[in-house]
């Protein structure tokens, strides 16, 4: 019975969430809200953690990564603008939690992880909610997934200074990609879309997320 009222304050605190957090926040995608509505963010994060699941903040998840806030999740699943039919990579699988909530609003997930231990975390947590349109590999992220290329849409949860180059060439025509870009205090989520040979920039809203270590690397940092 107390696990049974455990569960259900856990579904209250996701219907909070949704609505003064997300909808408050200028979330409009009804697909969005409903998959955010539903996926267990505590199950990503140490049972220690689990009051603080559904706040507006990151979390850590160990090695020095965190699972980002709900807003951010969710913010970036609108821009980009999912129907269910697409093929989507991830940069950046974490925790596995936007990796879920993804695999719920598109046909596919290929998502693409540097740190070991959390890839088979994350592929567990994915097994044990039955997520089976998920993919995921350990390797450097930046450099994409190019034998499952072109994608119609791409996210990256971590930062680099500038888009790394691979990225845009695995974007399929009209595709879409979100991304924070930029340096510790002065990162933005940028969204990428390819029209043809062009390729259109927006910045978005300012963000604070960790760095994309393979793209730094490769840039001397």
């Amino acid at each position: 019975m107390a696990r049974a009222h455990f569960s259900d304050n856990f579904a209250i605190a996701r219907r909070t969430m949704v609505t003064e957090m997300l909808a408050a926040r200028g979330i409009r995608d009804k697909r969005v809200l409903e998959v955010m509505g539903q996926v267990p963010r505590h199950v990503f994060v140490d049972e220690a953690l689990w009051p603080e699941a559904y706040g507006e903040h990151a979390l850590p998840i160990g090695f020095g990564q965190s699972i980002s806030q709900p807003y951010i999740v969710a913010k970036m699943c609108e821009l980009l603008e999912l129907s269910g039919s697409e093929k989507v990579l991830e940069v950046g699988l974490g925790s596995g939690y936007h990796a879920t909530v993804l695999s719920k609003l598109a046909r596919s997930v290929f998502a693409i992880e540097r740190i070991p231990e959390l890839t088979e975390r994350a592929r567990r947590k994915l097994e044990s909610l039955g997520i089976n349109n998920v993919i995921a590999r350990i390797g450097d992220g930046s450099a994409g997934w190019k034998s499952f290329a072109p994608f119609d849409r791409i996210v990256v949860s971590a930062a680099a200074a500038e888009i790394p180059s691979a990225l845009p060439e695995q974007l399929a025509d009209s595709g879409r990609m979100v991304l924070p870009v930029g340096v510790q205090e002065e990162q933005c989520i940028v969204l990428v879309e390819r029209r043809g040979a062009t390729i259109l920039r927006k910045e978005i809203e300012r963000v604070r997320f960790v760095p994309l270590v393979g793209e730094r690397k490769r840039a001397g940092a």
